[in-house]
């Protein structure tokens, strides 16, 4: 994956992104569709505040530690989640697949 040339701030935001405090967007959405509020494994992304570099991460529910989701017990329900929210991702000029 890479950053679209058409990516947009306000499509960020519409996706679920926050802005921190140095300007960068950050997502963390639940891969756990049996419990997205106290979620297994969580996918991280953080696009810089340029919109020119981004990092794509899984991490466990809490996000002090790094989860493989394609070897986890659960990992149809997970990579199925990853993937519907890269296509979303996709779909609003964020990502594009290389």
């Amino acid at each position: 994956y890479a950053i679209s040339d058409d990516i947009k701030k306000y499509a960020l935001l519409d996706l679920g992104f926050e802005q921190t405090k140095r300007g960068n967007f950050e997502y963390k959405g639940s891969l756990d569709t049996d419990n997205p509020f106290n979620p297994v494994a969580r996918l991280r992304i953080l696009i810089n505040a340029d919109l020119d570099g981004f990092k794509m991460e899984t991490l466990s529910g809490n996000g002090m530690r790094k989860v493989n989701i394609f070897k986890h017990q659960r990992s149809a329900e997970f990579v199925e989640q990853y993937h519907y929210i890269l296509n979303e991702m996709i779909d609003r000029h964020v990502l594009v697949k290389n």
